[in-house]
């Protein structure tokens, strides 16, 4: 691979953006892999919140909004992302390796955050793609298990290598020392693929017309209900029209952080 397209090794940081180090990269398949940077010490989000990143451009920095995957407590700040064989930044972006540099923004913001809902006892976490990036970072944070008694986390992918995480997310994050007591109990996770065999193959609309999002899989399922349902929906922009449009019909409201609600959405990704 050719020098142009790699990361700089190190970076200079402004008053808008810190250069951080790239702690490690996992590819999940030919279109979609995984990487940490350093977290800076004066560096806060609320889990489930966005912030950009990127590499330096022609005179100004590329940067590009991306989900922090990881906790709010992590000690490093983790990314999924896709690869773009075109795209401006992904198609240097997964050339990355540890110890290369990364531009960080200073302000981190969203409301895919657990502050933007009303209080209720179930909360669904509706993904596809690599929207699963921000549900990643609420289910492994011990706050979410203290504020709803059941947390339903839906991955719909096109193929199988592409359920990112999916070992970890079945095992229901067994290795997480401090959510995997809590998950173990309140954390339902369900992988679905759309373009290939496997065990459950139905959209996620399909998943809420039928029943099937809640009923056979959930102890003492009941259905959807504004007084008690929190949602929170992040993927492609089909996906979030269609379920909103369904969830608006129900009876659900969409929420802010200036005004809680009971179903909450990205706009910074859905323009």
């Amino acid at each position: 691979m050719s020098d142009h397209v790699r990361a700089p090794r190190s970076l200079e940081p402004s008053a808008a953006l810190f250069a951080e180090p790239v702690l490690w990269v996992k590819h999940w398949n030919a279109h979609l892999f995984s990487f940490a940077i350093a977290r800076p010490p004066s560096f806060r989000f609320r889990s489930g919140e966005f912030v950009m990143i990127g590499l330096p451009g022609d005179g100004r920095p590329l940067l590009r909004a991306y989900s922090i995957a990881s906790p709010a407590y992590s000690d490093e700040l983790e990314f999924l992302s896709i690869k773009v064989e075109d795209g401006p930044l992904t198609s240097r972006l997964k050339e990355i390796q540890p110890g290369d540099h990364l531009f960080l923004g200073r302000k981190p913001t969203g409301t895919l955050v657990a502050d933007a809902l009303l209080p209720g006892s179930r909360l669904f976490l509706l993904s596809t793609g690599t929207g699963l990036a921000p549900f990643l970072s609420i289910v492994r944070d011990p706050e979410i298990y203290d504020r709803f008694s059941q947390i339903i986390l839906v991955h719909s992918v096109r193929i199988v290598s592409d359920l990112a995480y999916r070992e970890e997310l079945s095992d229901l994050l067994a290795s997480d020392p401090l959510v995997d007591e809590q998950a173990q109990v309140q954390l339902d996770y369900i992988p679905t693929v759309t373009r290939e065999d496997f065990v459950l193959q139905d959209r996620i609309t399909t998943l809420i017309e039928t029943g099937r999002l809640v009923h056979g899989r959930l102890p003492g399922a009941t259905e959807l209900s504004p007084e008690t349902d929190r949602f929170m929906m992040c993927g492609s922009m089909a996906m979030i029209r269609d379920t909103a449009t369904m969830l608006d019909e129900r009876g659900f409201i969409e929420g802010s952080n200036a005004k809680p609600g009971t179903y909450v959405i990205e706009r910074a990704f859905v323009g």
